[in-house]
């Protein structure tokens, strides 16, 4: 049987990896006296980080559950699970509606399956309904359960249906090791070594990834909320993560679980296509022009205006202040530069996580100089030319002339610390084949470190 878990934490605290280790952990040392109950590797599926109500990562769980006790044992787990969803919940908060899906007959059909594989993508990708996972839900037999409005079962079925999934397809996966905070120090200061963090990032990188952020000087791999977390370690090497975590020096840890996770792969990005409107709380990746130079607002957000010749519209691009360093680059921009940008969508504005420069404009239109004085000539009039008033020579036109650029062409990324958890670190890409690059494009990677 698979279990799907979403929606159960709030800003005030909780998570939901925290109740889904402690599960795991319960069922693991639990024993059904008809036999042994195994319980898989747990996943952590990231959703779309557009979503509006998300709570901080937009993250579902799920486990897989194989057992020899006899089917009603399985009505056993289901009871521990939702009596431990609706004990541990943040049910307070208005925002807070867990959902949990169980799946104890597999799909087999290619239909049923291709079925889960649209759903997961969207969950990722586009806005769900309840009604949505409740016509999945019903038409497949799968059980459910939620509490007040029920939302986390949009969730909860797509992290139940990347396990499945992950049979039958190869979706790009990392893990993460998670370590979490005894009870009575919930919302209170961490204590993490720093030095020891370097220390594990230096041992370790980059087979880990994100646990620090090089440029900005700052450790990013604890989260600054209340919840149960102390702190995070992602990576493509469970034995690299693992080395990391034993030389990180903290506060006691309560329980660690390590998860499969969708984190990192840049699977919230949708390749725009001629004719596709652009809707809100979606991820594009999109070729245009530069339309504007960049110009900074109040707050320190850098902001330029993109033509879409697939559209015959344009966009605003924004990096928000966050970005840091990332920034700098969006600085020197300047009009007829041709890019590919990549981010999320709202009212006309996309939000940058990711820029490829494909084309730099290399040329500029200057006044002409006098080819006895060597002086720049000044415009004779609206439609005379240019004249040098020392000599009385005259051109036409202004002359093409090429200049330097302090940016080179190729792919650049925002910073760990302004990085979604699905967001995909240069560091992952190889040269011949990045994500900005289509099929056997040869792309140039400049990652953040």
């Amino acid at each position: 049987m698979i279990v799907g878990i979403d929606d159960t934490d709030s800003r005030r605290g909780m998570c939901t990896t925290y109740l889904c280790a402690y599960l795991v952990d319960a069922l693991r040392n639990r024993n059904y006296n008809h036999g042994e109950v195994s319980v898989s590797t747990p996943w952590l599926v990231r959703l779309n980080p557009s979503i509006p109500y998300k709570t901080r990562g937009n993250g579902a769980v799920a486990f897989e559950i194989t057992t020899t006790t006899a089917r009603t044992r399985l009505e056993d787990v289901k009871e521990l699970v939702k009596s431990t969803v609706s004990k541990f919940s943040e049910l307070d908060d208005a925002n807070t509606n867990p959902g949990v899906v169980f799946i104890e007959d597999e799909p087999r059909s290619n239909l049923r399956v291709s079925q889960l594989k649209s759903y997961y993508e969207r969950a990722v990708r586009t806005v769900l309904t309840q009604k949505d996972a409740l016509a999945i839900i019903a038409e497949s037999g799968f059980d459910y359960f939620g509490l007040k409005n029920k939302r986390g079962i949009i969730g909860a079925l797509a992290a139940a249906a990347f396990v499945i999934l992950q049979r039958y397809y190869r979706y790009d996966f990392t893990y993460e090791l998670m370590a979490y905070r005894a009870k009575e120090r919930w919302g209170t200061p961490r204590r993490i070594d720093e030095h020891s963090v370097w220390e594990a990032d230096a041992a370790t990188y980059p087979l880990t990834w994100d646990t620090v952020d090089v440029a900005n000087r700052r450790i990013v791999f604890a989260p600054h909320s209340p919840c149960p977390v102390l702190f995070g370690i992602r990576g493509d090497s469970v034995d690299a993560i693992y080395k990391a975590y034993k030389i990180i020096d903290s506060e006691p840890v309560e329980r660690i679980m390590l998860f499969i996770t969708n984190q990192g792969t840049d699977f919230h990005l949708i390749t725009h296509g001629t004719g596709q409107k652009l809707l809100d709380y979606h991820s594009y990746i999109l070729d245009g022009v530069v339309e504007s130079n960049p110009c900074t607002l109040v707050g320190g957000h850098v902001l330029f205006k993109l033509s879409l010749p697939t559209l015959s519209t344009r966009v605003d691009c924004i990096a928000y202040e966050p970005t840091k360093g990332f920034r700098n680059i969006i600085r020197k921009l300047r009009h007829g530069d041709e890019v590919r940008v990549f981010g999320s969508f709202k009212r006309g504005t996309l939000n940058l996580e990711k820029i490829e420069l494909k084309s730099l404009n290399k040329e500029e239109l200057r006044n002409p100089r006098c080819e006895q004085c060597g002086r720049s000539m000044e415009s004779a009039g609206r439609g005379q030319g240019y004249r040098c008033k020392h000599c009385n020579t005259k051109r036409e036109a202004k002359e093409v002339v090429t200049i330097n650029r302090a940016i080179e062409e190729g792919l650049y990324e925002v910073p760990p610390v302004a990085r979604r958890h699905i967001s995909k670190p240069l560091i992952r890409m190889c040269a011949t084949k990045g994500g900005g690059g289509g099929e056997g494009e040869s792309v140039i990677i400049h990652p953040s470190r």
